[in-house]
């Protein structure tokens, strides 16, 4: 006769029994076990790997960072400041210029980037052809920033191709010297910038364009929604989740520019079109002042993670209400 068994006098009685086989509990199961990770600590060996990882290469750094700007290098040795290199930011009027133009990044990022993929990736979306041109608006994004930057210097140059054509067209009071002057040199450099990062952009906002509902679409058709009407009522708010990623890279992206200027302009002349993240790197590697170089470091990455904290929090209140809930 098949079913139950009968344990043996004295042992312990299983709490389920299966087709004559007994079935311990998770209890009787995780002491049998010896002891062993389980539950949510059972995944907490194969991620330490990660944690070391990023331990290593961004939580240190950091502090070290931290504890550096508290320091001034004086060759081989250092002397304890405490807070005289943050004191020296607000007096100096380098700094004040290269935030200044870090500002007008993330602004021209913001404005020209961002607007221009969302114009093309909503013009191509239905045309025909439409893939291709957005293909070819994505060339760009496959050359990496360096050489971005060297086409780009042919261009702007006094004697580049920019002004060449100006003068050939019998604009010659618009040829100037692109780079040489602020505040064009960094207006332009935005520019050849938007030439490069626009074409991520179209891809992302494309994606979010095939990822909405075709029913939403025939709906508001149906309800003599069309053109500017369709795109502001539903196209955009269909998008937002896209959006929010798109314009997050964005801000983050613009305030740690740093290899097209560099290859430029060097942040010349005279300083003029240094972002936070060049003067950074002059005051530390160049000119040797670790502490106020790591004063900086710090003040940018402060900028950046308030900045992509706030627009995030702005941005997805019902997530984060969600989550607080949970």
């Amino acid at each position: 006769m098949t079913g139950t068994t009968t344990p043996a006098p004295g042992a312990a009685k299983p709490t389920h029994v299966r087709r004559g086989v007994p079935v311990r509990t998770p209890h009787q199961a995780a002491k049998a076990g010896g002891g062993r990770l389980g539950g949510p600590l059972a995944a907490l060996p194969w991620a330490l790997p990660a944690f070391a990882f990023v331990g290593v290469l961004l939580v240190y750094p950091f502090f070290r960072s931290v504890y550096g700007s508290f320091f001034e290098e004086n060759g081989f040795t250092s002397s304890f400041t405490g807070l005289d290199n943050y004191t020296r930011l607000a007096d100096d009027p380098i700094f004040g210029r290269s935030l200044l133009n870090t500002l007008m990044w993330v602004a021209g990022t913001l404005l020209l980037p961002v607007l221009a993929g969302l114009l093309i990736a909503v013009a191509t979306h239905r045309m025909r052809f439409g893939g291709i041109a957005q293909l070819v608006i994505v060339l760009p994004f496959a050359i990496s920033g360096a050489a971005t930057a060297v086409l780009w210097n042919f261009m702007l140059t006094s004697e580049g191709a920019v002004n060449q054509v100006l003068r050939g067209v019998g604009l010659d009071s618009w040829a100037q010297p692109w780079l040489l002057e602020w505040p064009q040199n960094t207006l332009s450099m935005i520019v050849a910038s938007t030439w490069q990062a626009t074409g991520l952009n179209v891809v992302l906002f494309a994606i979010g364009l095939r990822a909405i509902p075709r029913e939403t679409v025939e709906a508001a058709e149906l309800d003599g929604a069309s053109g500017w009407r369709m795109f502001r009522y539903v196209t955009l708010p269909q998008l937002r989740a896209v959006t929010v990623v798109v314009v997050g890279m964005a801000i983050v992206n613009s305030l740690k520019a740093f290899d097209m200027i560099w290859i430029l302009t060097k942040g010349g002349p005279a300083r003029s079109s240094e972002t936070l993240a060049l003067s950074m790197y002059r005051e530390t590697f160049r000119l040797f002042h670790v502490g106020y170089g790591s004063a900086i470091a710090l003040v940018l990455s402060v900028i950046v993670v308030a900045s992509s904290w706030m627009y995030l929090r702005r941005q997805m209140p019902d997530v984060s209400g969600t989550a607080a809930q949970s």
